[in-house]
């Protein structure tokens, strides 16, 4: 009884992996491609389980979404001569998983290196016919339709459909690139020269013009300045000469008194004889100016 019920066990065995061996599933994501002796007996499309012949048929899943293809970046020559690196990127899509088996043994790699000189040569072909501006513009997007129609074919013997090829990034040559920067510097440093040079120009005129003023304002209150002290003196002169008019004796004292003042400070040392005409108020004869003044008051007053 054990025997039949190993024998149960193996045979139950064999039926599961002759089952699993048997079938297969195919994901929406992929298609599947039947190879029985090196030849491709048919291409499954849609998903769901299938069956094969055990050991027979090998499967070879073909990825059925939307693929990209970065290639390097490529040098291209605009219409005016100059040159510039091109980064594209392609859009596609294996329709034909047969004639991409047959081609390029079912080798993305391998379509990719068929395809890169062609997209190369159209990215060229393309570019020579325009400016650098074009890449830029709105013509970018003919540019772009242009590049794909260009590939189509090659990649239609492949078995693979170009659905689009963009074009992102349109760039300067390395060397072209770093000459264009010192160039840009240089320019900079000159227009900042330039602007510094302005700048000390301007600062020159506006010092000059201030120190031009401050001389006017300067002149101007100097001469202010000495008409009015001019028209002190003179109102003083005046005053003195009317002082002087009334009462000479008064203002002759008057000033002496002033000299006095300014003459007989505190250290002070004159070297004068006591005769001197400066010391004549100090002698008791001096009254008699001062009484001849009062004498003159007092006919004045009859």
């Amino acid at each position: 009884m054990n025997g039949t019920r190993t024998a149960l066990l193996v045979l139950l065995a064999a039926i599961v992996l002759a089952v699993w061996s048997a079938t297969y599933v195919v994901d929406e994501r992929e298609q599947i491609v039947i190879v029985r002796f090196g030849k491709i007996q048919k291409v499954v499309h849609e998903p769901g389980l299938y069956f094969k012949v055990p050991v027979l048929d090998e499967l070879v899943r073909i990825d059925d979404r939307i693929l990209f293809f970065d290639t390097p970046d490529k040098a291209v020559q605009v219409v005016d001569g100059r040159r510039y690196l091109v980064d594209a990127i392609t859009v596609l899509r294996i329709t034909d998983p047969r004639l991409f088996i047959e081609r390029v043994g079912g080798s993305l790699a391998r379509a990719q290196s068929r395809l890169e000189p062609r997209i190369e040569a159209a990215l060229r072909a393309v570019y020579g016919r325009r400016t650098f501006d074009a890449a830029l513009s709105k013509d970018r997007v003919a540019m772009m339709g242009e590049i794909a129609e260009m590939v189509r074919p090659e990649a239609r013997d492949l078995g693979i459909e170009i659905v689009d090829v963009r074009i992102r990034r349109t760039d300067l040559l390395p060397e072209v690139l770093e000459a264009t920067y010192k160039r840009m510097k240089e320019e900079r440093f000159a227009e900042a020269a330039q602007l510094r040079a302005v700048g000390r120009a301007k600062a020159a005129r506006i010092r000059a013009e201030a120190d031009r003023r401050k001389v006017e304002m300067i002149a101007n209150a100097q001469k202010e300045a000495e008409i009015i002290r001019g028209g002190g003196d003179a109102e003083r002169n005046r005053i003195f000469a009317e002082a002087f008019g009334k009462d000479r004796d008064f203002f002759a004292f008057y000033r002496s008194m002033q000299a006095y003042a300014k003459s007989l400070t505190e250290g002070t040392t004159l070297v004068v004889r006591p005769s001197s005409e400066f010391f004549r108020y100090f002698d008791n004869s001096s009254e008699a100016p001062l009484k001849g003044r009062a004498a003159d008051s007092a006919r004045n007053a009859q």
